[in-house]
């Protein structure tokens, strides 16, 4: 584990807004887990060592550094 990943607000109670529950989450739900996973990242110390990260990786899944999935693919598009 890094050391950012240790001061990183979404760990523990917290973590289920980051990814999509296994079962059926309708439009308005994952917006608002969406919502207030970000509102979370937003106050987080690490969120710029943390979106540097989930970019590097190419992670396909949940929230890192503030943005979704496609928020990442398109901050990862080459200009």
């Amino acid at each position: 584990m890094s050391d950012w990943q240790t001061d990183a607000l979404c760990r523990g109670n917290h973590s289920h807004l980051f990814f999509p529950p296994s079962t059926f989450e309708r439009k308005d739900e994952r917006e608002r887990r969406e919502a207030r996973a970000k509102a979370i990242c937003q106050v987080c110390p690490v969120v710029g060592a943390c979106l540097e990260y989930a970019v590097g990786i190419r992670e396909p899944y949940g929230i890192w550094g503030g943005l979704t999935e496609p928020d990442r693919r398109s901050v990862a598009q080459p200009a």
